[in-house]
């Protein structure tokens, strides 16, 4: 969480402008006085804080940009609800993927929450309870003949780099060998992007961006019935930042028992997400 520091740094430019001219009268002195004690008043009477997430930009249902140049999304619902009910300013900062630990770690976010994937990440930060569950699936286009992971022989897959989607195929070496070629891109709507031209033959990829792309781009594309995997998405902090995560936690709880969750879940029926909430399970 970051306190609002433009008062203190302002009151602080001001006395060094007024020591820069010079002056050594009293007025200038008692002009100083008056503005760093203005500084410092208006420094303590500033309560408001920020609650900075990180997120993928390209990474609909949970968050996206939308027609109107919004950023909107199912996880990010949630977090504008969490700070409505602590008092925070949510700042919703797009992210590069890859370079998510860097920002968690140089404090320019305060948590990572974006369909953030615990499973094989449970020592690396400190986590909320999982919320939703996930599974990796495979999308192709409407007309192909791939029905199988076993039609995936001599085909060129695409994922987005250092994905959950990328890590379920590593976990899975014996199907990633049989693979033509194996493409990251840098998020999914290139990928998308790259299977509607023909590009690429088949992404691999969250089921609720699948489902969203499936919604939203008509008979496009169409999704395979087996799954490579399941996994369970929760909000990542840095390690050992436990009080802000317990705060964030105790907040979500809270909007489970009263049914606010649920509401917002349910503004993307569309995209599997309320019959993929799992938070129930952790609420005592």
């Amino acid at each position: 969480m970051k306190k609002r520091l433009l008062s203190l740094l302002l009151g602080a430019a001001m006395v060094l402008s007024l020591a820069a001219c010079g002056g050594s009268n009293a007025g200038t002195e008692e002009s100083a006085a008056s503005a760093d004690a203005s500084a410092e008043a208006e420094v303590s009477e500033d309560d408001d804080t920020t609650f900075v997430v990180g997120f993928d930009a390209e990474y609909p249902p949970y968050g996206y940009m939308d027609e109107d140049g919004e950023y909107v999304g199912f996880d990010l619902d949630l977090a504008e609800e969490v700070c409505a009910r602590n008092g925070w300013t949510l700042v919703k900062q797009p992210i590069d993927w890859d370079s998510k630990d860097m920002e968690l770690e140089s404090g320019s976010i305060d948590c990572i929450w974006n369909g953030f994937t615990v499973t094989g990440r449970e020592e690396d930060y400190t986590w909320t309870v999982p919320y939703v569950d996930n599974s990796i699936v495979f999308v192709v286009k409407a007309d192909s003949d791939i029905e199988s992971a076993d039609d995936l022989a001599g085909k060129t897959v695409v994922v987005q780099a250092d994905s959950s989607g990328l890590a379920a195929l590593d976990e899975n070496p014996d199907l990633t060998a049989t693979f033509g070629a194996l493409q990251q891109v840098a998020d999914y709507n290139t990928a998308f992007l790259d299977l509607e031209s023909g590009a690429v033959d088949c992404i691999v990829v969250d089921i609720g961006v699948a489902q969203y792309q499936l919604t939203s781009r008509g008979d496009t594309f169409r999704q395979l019935d087996e799954a490579l995997t399941t996994e369970q998405y929760a909000v990542g902090f840095k390690l050992g930042n436990e009080e802000l995560m317990e705060t964030v936690q105790s907040t979500l709880f809270e909007m489970y028992e009263d049914g606010t969750i649920d509401e917002i879940a349910s503004n993307y029926e569309d995209y599997n997400i309320p019959s993929m909430l799992c938070i129930g399970d952790y609420v005592e």
